[in-house]
């Protein structure tokens, strides 16, 4: 058993400012998304131009944070919010949704193709590689903050997480989450880019590859306490990113069929 590392959750002190871990980790994802986006631009691995890519990072910014928050609200605790409204925009106090964040960006890439002209499915296969390591810093940031933490283990890697209050050694489900839909993701789907596909697999590959190792980690992950398990014993994220795994699976079947598309 492991004592969970007591980590300020402040990384930097200028004066009255202070700047998170969780905010760098922010920082951190988007700029990951530019350089490895700027790569592909490079190696004429897509016609998305260097403009293209700015706008995908200015507006994915306001997508993720809009879309993560109103996912939050809507898929976990919408009878709370619709109690109290003003308190969706207490951005400061936590309360975050992947699959929220993923709509979010789905609808700014749809926006970007139609104002662009480009396929939509064009866009999603460029952004698609750029997400992974983004996924990986924010489940970092989320261990640095001694949040989501795991359910109870008596394996020897288990932690004791001070902010669960009832000193119960849990799985460090957020390293397995940064390993699995952070590392391996992104080394399945970049592989998976890195040479010409039909239009719409690469999305594909990253829907089924992050639904499926979501849905795995959740067994090591504690549930949310107002919500606990659900239909099946299964969690909210299962149930949320088992739609991600059969809507990918039917678009790889379809993209298969299709023209294999130019880099």
């Amino acid at each position: 058993m492991l004592q969970f590392p007591n980590f300020d959750p402040i990384a930097i002190r200028l004066g009255p400012v202070a700047i998170h871990w969780y905010g760098l980790m922010y920082l951190t994802a988007f700029g990951s998304a530019w350089l490895l986006g700027r790569w592909r631009i490079k190696h004429h691995k897509t016609t998305l131009t260097m403009r293209d890519l700015e706008d995908i990072i200015f507006y994915g910014v306001l997508a993720v944070v809009a879309g993560g928050r109103l996912g939050y609200v809507l898929f976990y605790k919408p009878t709370y919010y619709l109690a109290h409204p003003l308190e969706i925009f207490y951005l400061w106090e936590g309360g975050m949704s992947f699959h929220g964040g993923l709509i979010g960006v789905t609808l700014m890439m749809l926006w970007l193709a139609r104002h662009r002209g480009y396929r939509f499915l064009m866009v999603t296969d460029f952004v698609a590689p750029l997400i992974p390591l983004g996924l990986a810093t924010g489940r970092l940031g989320n261990f640095i903050n001694g949040e989501l933490w795991g359910r109870a283990s008596t394996l020897p890697w288990a932690m004791v997480f001070p902010q669960s209050g009832d000193g119960v050694a849990r799985h460090p489900s957020q390293l397995y989450q940064l390993g699995l839909e952070g590392l391996a993701l992104f080394i399945l789907v970049w592989w998976f880019a890195n040479k010409s596909r039909p239009l719409g697999q690469v999305t594909a590959v990253f829907l089924m590859g992050y639904g499926f190792f979501r849905f795995i980690a959740e067994f090591a992950r504690e549930p949310d306490n107002f919500l606990g398990l659900l239909a099946a014993g299964l969690s909210m994220g299962q149930w949320l990113s088992l739609p991600m795994i059969v809507f990918g699976a039917a678009l790889f079947i379809w993209a298969s069929k299709q023209p294999q598309t130019q880099k």
